[in-house]
C-alpha cells in the first residue's frame, strides 16, 4: 500500500475514533498499533520493539520532570487562595471603573496564569469566585462568561506552561527548548492579556449596561493607603513566586525543570503562609497531580506512538511533499498549516494537537528555512483558541460546570466569540512583528 493511501487512511481512521468518543491517548496508540502492522507485514515483536524504544525515550526526558512539578505548585496554589485574595482587592480598586470588575478578573488571571501553567483552576476558580460577584453587580451574562473564560486560558500560554514544556520535550530542537519557548511566550501572553483589558474597557466605557461600577458607596469604604495596602499584600507573594521561577530561567540560574522545583516549594511556603496547609490538601494535591501527570504522560505516549508509526510509513514525507511541492510561497503554507490547527482545536485536546502536528510540520518549517521559534510560537498563540472555539472548547465546559443557575451553552458561546476574534488579531500581530517573539529570547539567551 503506498504512503499516501496509508496517510489518508491513518488520519481518517483518527478522526473517525475520536469523532465516536473513544479516550484520546487509546485511540492514539489504538490506531498505530493498526496501520504500524498493516505498514510492517504484520510484524508484531518489530513493532514492540519500536514502541519500547519510544517509551523509553519519554520517560528519559529529563525536561518532562518539570510537568508533575509545575502541576502540584498549581495545586497548591489553587488551594491556598491566593486568586481569591488578589480578586478582592482589586474589585475594590478597579470596581469604580466601568467595567472595572472585569479588568481584575484579566488582572488576576494574568497572575495566576504566571504561576500555574495550566487552565483548569484559573476558569473554575474564577468562574466560582467571580461569576456571582459580576452578576450581581449587573454585567452582561455573556460577557462575563467570556471573560472568565478567555482570561482563565492565559495559563496555558504565559509561562510557566505545561503546553511549552510538552511542546520542548517533542521538538528536541535548541532553539526551541523550555527556555526559549518560555521566554518567547512572555510578550505574546501580555498583549492577549492587554487586547482582553483595551476591549474591556472600552466596550463597557461606549456601553456601560454591560460592564456597570460598584457603587460610590462601596468604593469609598477604603481610603487611597488601604487600596495600596491591600493590593500589594496580595500581590506581592504570587510576584515573588513568579520571580522565583521564571527570573531564575531567565537569568540562566536554573533550567525550567529546577524551576519548577523552586516553585513548588515556594507554593508550598505560600500555602503554609496563608495557613491552608494541612495533611489533607496535601494529600489532595498530590493525588490531583498524580492523576493530571498521568494523563499527560498517557496523552505523550499515545502521541509519541501514532507520530513515530505516521513518519515511519512516509507520512511526513507525503505532507512535505505535498506543502513545499505545490510551489505555494511561505507566508500560505504558514497560513496552512495554522488554518490546520485552528480548525482541529474545534474538535481536539491540545496535547493531541501538538504530538500530532509538530513532527510533522517541523521539518517542513526547517525546510523552508522558517525560525522554529516564532513558528512555535504561533502554535502556541492559536491553540489558545481551541479552549474557547465551540462545539468542544474545554474552558467552556469548565466554566458551564460552575456557571450559576441560568447559564446556558448558546450564551457561553455569545459571550466568547469577541475574545476568539482578539486571539487571531494576537496571532495577526505576532505574524506580522516576529521580533515580539524573539526578542526576549535573544536577550537572555542569545539565540
Amino acid at each position: 500500500m503506498s504512503p499516501e493511501v496509508l496517510t489518508v487512511a491513518m488520519f481518517g481512521t483518527l478522526v473517525v475514533a475520536v469523532a465516536l468518543g473513544h479516550p484520546l491517548a487509546y485511540t492514539l496508540a489504538g490506531v498505530a498499533t493498526l496501520f504500524g502492522l498493516i505498514d510492517n507485514g504484520f510484524n508484531v515483536p518489530m513493532l514492540f520493539n519500536m514502541y519500547a524504544n519510544q517509551c523509553w525515550g519519554i520517560m528519559d526526558n529529563y525536561v518532562l520532570v518539570a510537568i508533575p512539578l509545575f502541576i502540584f505548585m498549581a495545586q497548591l496554589l489553587d488551594r491556598s487562595k491566593v486568586a481569591e485574595k488578589l480578586f478582592e482587592s482589586l474589585y475594590i480598586v478597579l470596581g469604580s471603573v466601568k467595567g472595572g470588575l472585569g479588568l481584575a478578573v484579566v488582572v488576576v488571571c494574568t497572575v495566576f496564569a504566571a504561576t500555574t501553567g495550566i487552565i483548569g483552576a484559573s476558569v473554575v476558580a474564577m468562574g466560582l469566585l467571580a461569576t456571582p460577584a459580576l452578576l450581581e453587580k449587573g454585567y452582561d451574562k455573556a460577557m462575563t462568561s467570556g471573560i472568565i473564560c478567555a482570561a482563565g486560558t492565559l495559563g496555558i500560554l504565559i509561562p510557566p506552561s505545561i503546553m511549552m514544556v510538552v511542546y520542548g520535550g517533542l521538538t528536541g530542537l535548541k532553539e526551541t527548548s523550555v527556555g526559549n519557548l518560555f521566554a518567547g511566550a512572555v510578550i505574546p501572553g501580555l498583549i492577549l492579556s492587554t487586547l482582553y483589558f483595551v476591549y474591556i474597557l472600552v466596550r463597557c466605557t461606549m456601553n456601560p449596561r454591560v460592564g456597570p461600577p460598584i457603587s460610590k458607596e462601596e468604593a469609598d469604604r477604603y481610603s487611597s493607603a488601604q487600596k495600596w495596602a491591600m493590593t500589594m499584600k496580595s500581590l506581592v507573594p504570587p510576584l515573588a513566586l513568579i520571580f522565583m521561577v521564571m527570573g531564575t530561567i531567565l537569568a540562566g540560574v536554573a533550567t525550567p525543570t529546577e524551576a519548577a522545583g523552586l516553585g513548588a516549594l515556594g507554593a508550598f511556603l505560600l500555602a503554609a503562609a496563608n495557613r491552608k496547609l494541612t495533611w489533607k490538601m496535601l494529600k489532595e494535591c498530590s493525588y490531583a497531580t498524580m492523576r493530571t501527570t498521568a494523563m499527560v504522560m498517557m496523552l505523550f505516549i499515545g502521541g509519541k506512538f501514532f507520530s513515530s508509526v505516521f513518519l515511519r510509513m512516509g507520512g511526513g514525507d507525503v505532507v512535505a511533499d505535498l506543502l513545499i511541492g505545490s510551489g505555494l510561497s511561505r507566508w500560505t503554507i504558514v497560513f496552512i498549516m495554522m488554518l490546520i490547527v485552528f480548525i482541529m482545536g474545534m474538535f481536539v485536546d491540545w496535547a493531541a494537537i501538538l504530538l500530532v502536528t509538530v513532527p510533522i510540520f517541523m521539518p517542513i518549517v526547517l525546510e523552508l528555512e522558517i525560525d522554529p521559534l516564532w513558528f512555535s510560537m504561533l502554535m502556541c498563540v492559536n491553540l489558545q483558541t481551541s479552549f474557547l472555539t465551540p462545539p468542544f472548547g474545554y474552558a467552556l465546559f469548565y466554566f458551564a460546570g460552575v456557571a450559576p443557575k441560568g447559564y446556558d451553552m448558546m450564551t457561553i458561546y455569545k459571550g466568547i466569540l469577541p475574545f476568539v476574534a482578539l486571539q487571531l488579531i494576537g496571532l495577526l500581530l505576532m505574524t506580522v512583528f516576529p521580533a515580539l517573539v524573539t526578542w526576549l529570547p535573544d536577550l537572555f539567551f542569545g539565540r
